[in-house]
């Protein structure tokens, strides 16, 4: 697939090595040429299966996280437009395969967990329920309809599944007297599994939509996964968007708009609390019943990532406040230190790998949400000094130690790097409007 894009990669190569320096030139294309050569494969339908890296099987996250440096180029360059519309159709269709699971298999070959107790499928790797998982497909069959205008993407099967999607945040927003989700797994630690038999800890309904896992797959302690929510919401703006100027469909379109408006309110109401020094913050888990999870994680959707998905604003002050938080000693998760060389190499982390260990894509989002150059550049020198001389970006690094790292092979990582250095040389076209603005025009 590589060989089929060498034209385009050389140029997008060469735009970028016009406007920095050679040493990110060469990350860059390592990192923008890994995705393309090893993580596609073209299915008999025409769609494209997508490798998440070093695990046989495509999540829908992952997915269109790995093709978003892509998408800036996708209107001036049919043949990646198309790599994305195949990619686009292959994930609604797993949507409408089971919308629960997060992870597919290529065929129905019974890979993956399928010791796992809940309503298993032979086509499903892993069916950890997350809400972010039926974001993404949405964020992407938008995002690529935006930038080019096309629609073949958009047609029946992409309204059959916005209707499961919508039908399914519905039934969650009720977890425990509607959903029959049910998901334990017996053979590893308990951030794999639910308690209570499977059906996970005990909520109040508040209008938000529940979530069994985090977008890490780890999880969630208290049920309303609060960036999930926000992210959910953004995606049922764009769903009434497609409903209304492509499908036609104005019944789509007004459940989509009275779902969004549930869940906005529902956070505004309920996930806007207290920091440890007094500010009104959001939270990253609630349950309904006064249980609050105050962290953040470096998995996307994040409250970091809330400017880069849609949310808000990067000025916003909530946001602001939010982020301080974030990016403090006050936060669980935010792991302070330096290398052997004196480099500040301070970051978000997260519960889902070991202890001291930063994120390359947690890093990236704090530079990707900055409007400060000097911060971006920072952040751009260290990861360059934290890939253990592999040329490729990690899940993790230990904060003193870059050479102890997980996952040799990650290719969501490698794609945030390249959306950073984008940024960083203008090269990154795709924005996007924030729900604050949408919701009030």
């Amino acid at each position: 697939m590589a060989q089929t894009h060498s034209a385009f990669i050389r140029s997008v190569v060469e735009r970028v090595r016009e406007r920095t320096d050679e040493a990110t030139t060469a990350m860059f294309e390592r990192c923008f040429e890994n995705t393309l050569g090893t993580t596609l494969r073209e299915m008999p339908d025409g769609t494209l299966f997508m490798l998440t890296g070093d695990i046989p099987a495509m999540w829908l996250r992952d997915s269109t996280a790995q093709l978003g440096p892509y998408l800036h180029f996708a209107v001036e360059d049919q043949t990646i437009s198309d790599m994305i519309a195949a990619v686009s159709r292959r994930q609604i269709e797993y949507v409408l395969l089971d919308p629960y699971a997060n992870a597919f298999n290529a065929e129905a070959n019974g890979a993956g967990h399928q010791g796992d107790l809940t309503e298993q499928s032979p086509w499903v790797w892993e069916r950890k329920y997350e809400v972010d998982s039926l974001c993404y497909p949405v964020q992407l069959a938008h995002d690529l309809w935006t930038l080019t205008g096309r629609t073949d993407h958009l047609g029946d099967s992409f309204a059959r599944a916005a209707r499961a999607i919508i039908a399914l945040w519905r039934t969650e927003q009720h977890h425990e007297e509607q959903s029959t989700y049910r998901f334990q797994r017996l053979d590893g630690p308990t951030t794999d599994t639910l308690v209570r038999d499977g059906l996970g800890g005990e909520t109040a309904p508040t209008g938000l939509t529940w979530s069994a896992f985090r977008p890490s797959d780890d999880a969630c302690e208290f049920g309303y996964n609060v960036p999930g929510n926000m992210f959910a919401a953004v995606e049922l703006q764009h769903i009434e968007t497609i409903a209304r100027e492509v499908l036609g469909d104005d019944d789509l379109a007004a459940s989509a708009r009275e779902l969004r408006d549930d869940i906005a309110h529902a956070v505004e109401t309920h996930a806007v609390v207290s920091s440890p020094a007094g500010d009104d913050v959001y939270a990253y888990e609630v349950d309904g019943r006064g249980g609050i999870l105050l962290l953040d994680d470096a998995n996307v959707p994040s409250l970091l990532s809330l400017p880069m998905f849609g949310w808000c604003g990067a000025d916003d002050p909530l946001y602001l406040a939010t982020r301080e938080f974030i990016l403090s000693t006050a936060n669980p998760t935010f792991i302070a230190g330096a290398l052997p060389s004196g480099t500040d190499s301070s970051g978000l982390g997260s519960p889902h790998t070991p202890a001291g260990h930063v994120w390359p894509i947690g890093l990236c989002i704090e530079a990707l949400t900055t409007e400060d150059p000097a911060e971006k550049d920072r952040i751009r020198r260290l990861l360059l000094e934290t890939d253990a001389g592999t040329g490729l970006m990690h899940e993790s690094f230990l904060v003193t130690d870059p050479t102890t790292f997980t996952r040799e092979w990650f290719s969501w990582a490698n794609a945030m790097f390249c959306e950073l250095v984008l940024d960083i040389t203008g090269l990154r076209t795709l924005t996007r409007v924030p729900l604050t603005e949408a919701r009030s025009a």
